[in-house]
């Protein structure tokens, strides 16, 4: 197993790409702590990986708050011993067009898509650097590399989170710690089931590959970078986004 002994926190897993990222860290031998602000659905997650023998707790937090980013690091580490992997996934959209777009919108996708990022890594640090080891996984998203349309709010946090990950991985790399993001495209969540059909069927002729992406294949991009497989891998945005932006 590849994450064997291992201990990933990861942000915004009781539902999504995250709910599959603690379900495949879980399987490949890690002890996960489900930190998500949804308490009710974040507590059943938990216990349905636990019925299967895996080593995971849920622990609620409020990326955007310090204080209770502080608090979820704090237990995580009384429960676990140690924090290995720390997986920035947790995101939320107000998407408007920029003439309708209010400033608390936007700034509510800053706080918990870029600050929450912030947040998070700068809680988990001292451990990591205390052990001298440690992965770092930011989600970010083709958005943030290339734009769309009603967006501002989200691509910019998506791109100020490419430009945190090449300088955490600069400033990090020569303590043991590797910091790598991952750029999904359109892939089939909660999200994405919100778009009206005749839109999806837009986007899937706009992918080379002809479909829209599962849940599971940005966990196995995360696992990938928070594994041994991934070593080497330092400062790089891995796009999981079946070519669309090639």
């Amino acid at each position: 197993m590849r994450l064997s002994g291992k201990v990933a926190i990861i942000t915004g897993a009781a539902n999504g790409l995250g709910l599959a990222a603690a379900e495949i860290f879980a399987k490949e031998g890690a002890s996960v702590a489900i930190a998500d602000f949804n308490e009710e659905l974040g507590q059943a997650r938990a216990q349905e990986l636990a019925d299967r023998g895996h080593r995971v707790a849920f622990f609620q937090v409020n990326v955007a708050d310090q204080n209770s980013v502080n608090t979820m690091v704090k237990n995580v580490l009384d429960t676990f011993g140690k924090i290995d992997i720390l997986v920035n996934n947790a995101g939320i959209t107000r998407d408007a067009m920029l003439k309708k777009m209010t400033l608390e919108n936007f700034q509510k996708v800053i706080d918990v898509n870029l600050t929450g990022v912030f947040l998070c890594t700068h809680a988990v640090l001292p451990s990591m650097l205390e052990q001298g080891s440690g992965r770092i996984i930011n989600t970010s998203s083709v958005s943030g590399v290339y734009g769309n349309i009603g967006q501002t709010n989200y691509a910019a946090a998506k791109a100020a989170v490419v430009g945190m990950t090449k300088t955490w991985a600069k400033e990090l790399g020569r303590k043991g710690i590797n910091v790598n993001a991952v750029a999904p495209g359109f892939i089939e969540t909660n999200m994405t089931a919100a778009v009206p059909e005749k839109v999806l069927d837009t986007i899937k002729q706009t992918i080379p590959l002809g479909h829209l992406g599962k849940p599971e294949d940005i966990a196995n991009a995360y696992l990938y970078l928070a594994s041994d497989d991934g070593k080497y891998v330092n400062g790089t945005t891995l796009h999981v986004d079946g070519g669309i932006m090639m």
